[in-house]
């Protein structure tokens, strides 16, 4: 019988061929951190709905769904009408466009804090700018992140890259900069109350549903009290929703939550699976962006700069407007969060059944795992979808998350990490075959002895 690594190199040879050509194109041979993976990444050559095929010919049930941007899943017959037609007029005018108002307009009819909005064209340009404005408008320096909360990849948040550093710090980032960053434990109100008594910090900055899309989940209490210090001490508060935004309801995490942000945002599914990210909130903090007439002060010095020459493109502006015009009737979000939670369930049937140490829960249509025993005891099952047990999550243990991505990738599974997102293009096709692809794999595991 082949191995997991031998039967994933034998299912993906044209995967391991361009693997190896990409290995001297790019650093790691990838075009991003979350795809490196060994022996070799995939390489998909077209996807539908809730599939996506290999250049081998694989299907693969795909819970990568564009790192979180396709809600809808891949191929929308609305969303593709929609860029079709944008592409016929032009791809980049260099000017100011209809579908740029449309797509803003859809953003305020749909987020709660949102007063204002300006685009940028990815989710890091979007937090760059909310804290660049959150220092303008405030005129204080310090902001508050939360440890291995995840807000891109400039230079403010990249925060600690091994978990027990004294202090933030990243090569290529000079020292300075985090003289103005406090990094708090997540989840800590009184640490944060503690922090905020200073009165000196321009704002606190938030995944709502906890770090690394909720695989350690942050409860709602926290966003709300987090709400009411800020208020108590002149600090505003920004709830990144890159990810959340309209995901987790229609209006984000805010809307689910009941708790209004001072600024969010966003990207992924707000431009319907092109790139495109917004700042959205408080018109007058927003107003810091704007020119005055007459005044040159202001207009040199004081005010907020903010060029970028594919903010608002008029493709992505098309295809982020006839995304959210179908999520904002509420059924999208609705039916990728039921197909999660019986996802959910039936895995944690299975994994009973198999009598494996492990287990699967969610928050909306995000889903994560726990395999492999932890030190403390049998691994915790909610009592039905999302994470119920007063300890964070143990996950999967690091020597089981290579094998069982192989494994699973080897029976039609992609998953991002060590979980995935549910789009509303899943349904039970796609849930039988992940858990064929759960029970082979399982055994695979076993037949490897990797897993008692």
């Amino acid at each position: 019988m082949a191995s997991i690594l031998e039967r994933y190199e034998e299912l993906h040879p044209g995967s391991k061929r361009l693997a190896a050509r990409a290995g001297r194109l790019f650093p790691t041979g990838v075009t991003h951190d979350l795809r490196a993976f060994s022996p070799f990444p995939l390489y998909v050559e077209r996807a539908d709905g809730a599939r996506k095929w290999d250049v081998d010919g694989n299907e693969l049930v795909d819970y990568i769904g564009g790192h979180g941007a396709l809600l809808l899943g891949h191929n929308r017959p609305e969303v593709v009408e929609a860029i079709r037609e944008a592409l016929a007029e032009g791809t980049h005018f260099g000017s100011s466009h209809r579908r740029e108002v449309e797509w803003a307009e859809q953003v305020l009819a749909m987020v709660p804090c949102a007063e204002r909005v300006r685009f940028t064209s990815s989710g890091t340009e979007a937090t760059m700018m909310a804290l660049r404005l959150a220092r303008a408008y405030t005129g204080r320096e310090h902001v508050i992140k939360l440890a291995e909360h995840f807000h891109g990849w400039h230079d403010l948040v990249t925060g600690r890259t091994m978990p027990d550093d004294p202090r933030p710090g990243s090569p290529g980032v000079p020292e300075g900069f985090f003289d103005s960053l406090t990094v708090l434990p997540s989840g800590d109100v009184g640490a944060l109350h503690e922090r905020l008594a200073d009165r000196d910090v321009a704002a606190v900055i938030v995944e709502p549903t906890g770090a690394h899309w909720g695989r350690h989940p942050l409860p709602a209490s926290y966003l709300h009290a987090a709400r009411a210090a800020a208020d108590e001490t002149g600090a505003l508060l920004i709830l990144d929703e890159v990810i959340t935004g309209f995901r987790v309801a229609p209006g984000g995490a805010q809307e689910r939550f009941g708790v209004v942000p001072d600024l969010s945002t966003h990207a992924k599914i707000l431009a319907g699976g092109l790139p495109g990210g917004c700042v959205a909130g408080r018109a007058d903090i927003l107003s810091m962006l704007e020119m005055r007439a007459g005044d040159a002060e202001w207009n040199r010095r004081l005010r907020v700069h903010h060029p970028g020459t594919f903010n608002a493109n008029p493709v992505s502006a098309a295809a982020g407007s006839s995304a959210l015009r179908l999520i904002q009737k509420g059924a999208e979000t609705l039916r990728a969060d039921e197909t999660c939670s019986r996802l959910v369930r039936a895995l944690n049937s299975l994994f009973a059944e198999l009598d494996v140490p492990a287990s699967a829960w969610a928050l909306s249509s995000m889903w994560h795992l726990n395999l492999g025993a932890p030190a403390s005891g049998p691994v915790h099952r909610p009592a039905d979808v999302e994470w119920d047990a007063p300890a964070d999550p143990p996950g999967v243990r690091p020597e089981l998350e290579q094998p069982l991505k192989c494994a699973l990738a080897s029976h039609g599974v992609d998953l991002m990490g060590t979980g995935g997102m549910v789009s509303s293009a899943h349904g039970d096709a796609e849930i039988d075959r992940t858990l064929d692809a759960f029970r082979l794999s399982v055994a695979d595991l076993r037949a490897d002895g990797l897993l008692a």
